[in-house]
């Protein structure tokens, strides 16, 4: 079969507030590729779910290459009425990953607090 192209997998997010126990609804996200041809691929918030909805999840833009996603945590938490330190312990949560089979889905579940995060491939 000539021509035939495979689609990307796509990257979806979910992120969840685990110091209140809910999920992040309203945390920006902003998802840059930085190499090859850097550019924006994606930018928004998490919805009411804490899924960030956006083409990306279904593969529009990815690519083969490094990627980096930036999510908005201090912001979030003072959005909701949050004290934090100014400046806070963690302003912006920044993870780093590459994309080597770009059919392949990733699912990045994002969990954090205002003193921490974790980041990790998930399953689709």
């Amino acid at each position: 079969m000539t021509g035939f192209t495979k689609r990307a997998g796509g990257i979806s997010i979910h992120a969840v507030d685990v110091a209140h126990g809910v999920p992040a609804s309203g945390l920006s996200v902003c998802l840059k590729r930085l190499d090859p041809d850097p550019c924006q691929v994606a930018l928004g918030v998490c919805a009411a779910n804490g899924h960030f909805v956006n083409p990306v999840s279904e593969g529009e833009g990815v690519t083969r290459g490094l990627y980096e996603v930036t999510f908005g945590v201090a912001a979030y938490y003072r959005g909701n009425g949050i004290k934090l330190p100014d400046p806070a312990f963690v302003e912006e949560a920044v993870f780093r990953f590459g994309i080597d089979r770009v059919t392949e889905h990733f699912h990045i579940p994002f969990k954090f607090t205002p003193w921490g995060f974790s980041l990790f491939r998930g399953g689709s």
